[in-house]
């Protein structure tokens, strides 16, 4: 019969509080995307303390400035983002399809963590991890757009480079339009996905 030794009893009892720490900065993210989303940029670490029910001293113990909170959001976004993504079978569709499942995860994470959505704008010379991102993220959008303009489903004369450009920019507008309130987050994902498939496609010349 075996017995768990110092040692392992010591990793086990690391695990645990690693996890636990884990959990802790999780859910302050997660309160602070929320109510960041909810009030904008104005809002007090103070106030993300309480919106996440931890001290100002732990969140400071987590995230010891306001820039690495937003940090954190930015990894947590990216993390999300590249998971729904990897998960939603783009490559197992339709490319019709495959758009339509594509906005709906772009518009709902950028309505989720609108206060790391300017960001790149605001900042020209945070490229640091640029290529991470543009792997996890930009390539299989890119990869759907190829197999869209293959097909006959995009029109060929645009490469994939804008025809990214044009959808990023209409599902921005489309997050805003959710923060605004002036949309839900599934009309919105619908219209985007309308606006752009129907932007997108061939002209189609009918006339004899």
């Amino acid at each position: 019969m075996s017995r768990t030794g110092p040692l392992a009893y010591t990793v086990i009892v690391t695990r645990r509080h690693s996890a636990l720490q884990d959990r802790i900065a999780a859910g302050i993210l997660d309160a602070a995307a929320a109510v960041l989303a909810e009030r904008g940029d104005g809002v007090t670490m103070a106030e993300i303390a309480e919106a996440a029910g931890v001290g100002r001293a732990t969140l400071y113990r987590y995230f010891p400035t306001r820039d690495a909170l937003l940090q954190g959001l930015a990894e947590m976004a990216l993390e999300d983002v590249r998971a729904r993504i990897a998960d939603a079978g783009l490559d197992a569709v339709d490319v019709r399809r495959g758009i339509a499942r594509l906005v709906r995860i772009l518009v709902t994470g950028g309505s989720k963590y609108i206060a790391i959505v300017p960001a790149p704008a605001k900042d020209p010379d945070c490229h640091e991890d640029d290529g991470q991102i543009d792997q996890q993220v930009g390539e299989p959008i890119r990869a759907l757009l190829r197999r869209g303009i293959a097909d006959g489903t995009f029109r060929a004369d645009l490469s994939p480079q804008v025809l990214d450009a044009m959808l990023r920019g209409l599902v921005e507008q489309g997050v805003y339009l959710v923060m605004r309130k002036e949309l839900g987050v599934e009309q919105a994902s619908d219209t985007v996905t309308s606006f752009f498939l129907n932007g997108a496609a061939p002209d189609r010349d009918d006339s004899p």
